[in-house]
This record gives C-alpha cells, structure tokens and sequence, in this order.
C-alpha cells in the first residue's frame, strides 16, 4: 500500500495487518468525496453502530447505536460522511477488507486483516491445503505445519 505522509512523502508499506484473534475492535470510514463508498470485509459480519455527516471525531462514540445495530459484511458511507464498525476478529485467517467499487479495489483501495490463533488447533483455523498454489514472496517458502485438533 502507499502511505502519503506531510512530512516524509510517499512510503510504501505493506498492506497487511496483524491483528489479534478475538480482539474487540473499531473501524471508522471517511468519505470526504461527493458520491458514495461501500466497504466490504469478507469472513466476518460485523455491527454497523453510526453513520453521520461530516468527519468522525472520539466525542462521536456517544452517539453510536450500542442496544440494536445491524449485523452485516458491507456498510454504505454517504458523500462527505463516516461509518463506525464493531467486531470481535474470531475467525482465524487472512481477511480482504475493501471498496465494493470494483475500479478502487483495483487500483488498490483495500487491505488484507492477518488473524492468526495461538492455540494452532483445527477448532479456530483448518490446515492449507496440501494442493495450495503459492505465489509472489512466499512462493519459495515451506507451508506451516498442520495444525492438530
């Protein structure tokens, strides 16, 4: 991923993100442009808990709907808006979160959620499969060892 920063510039980092298995978590998107963004996360429903005008500030958390919000994977962020999500990151494995715009997740609008168990038990996670294709910088490494029951 390319990260713009004021003082340094353009940095490339990598566009995964190690995440701690059944964290609780949040997740804010801004929309700061004059059409719609939708965002979707493959492997998890989460809790859509606000969607206001204008930009996401800590005091907003007062606001969010904590009692009955909506289950689902893709929440819709209105021009010039943000959207708050909760989650519990329960399911092990390597999760896409990205712009159900099919152009920007082309070009790069979307990051992967690596969530590994430390228990390495088949209860949280299967093992690859023997018949995986590997590519890009792992292609040359071993698999991980099998997880047991």
């Amino acid at each position: 991923a390319v990260v713009s920063t004021q003082s340094t510039g353009v940095v490339m980092e990598p566009n995964v993100k190690n995440l701690t298995f059944r964290n609780f978590i949040e997740i804010i998107f801004e929309n700061p442009e004059k059409s719609m963004q939708s965002w979707h996360l493959d492997g998890y429903s989460f809790f859509a808990v606000a969607v206001e005008p204008g930009t996401w500030t800590p005091e907003k958390r007062r606001n969010y709907n904590l009692l009955d919000a909506v289950s689902r994977t893709t929440v819709q962020v209105f021009p010039k808006s943000w959207a708050a999500i909760l989650l519990t990151f329960d399911n092990a494995g390597m999760w896409n979160i990205r712009s159900e715009i099919w152009e920007r997740t082309y070009l790069g609008q979307q990051l992967y959620a690596s969530v590994l168990s430390p228990e390495r038990s088949l209860r949280d996670e299967y093992n690859v499969p023997d018949n995986a294709l590997l590519c890009g910088l792992v292609k040359s490494l071993p698999k991980p060892p099998p997880y047991t029951i």
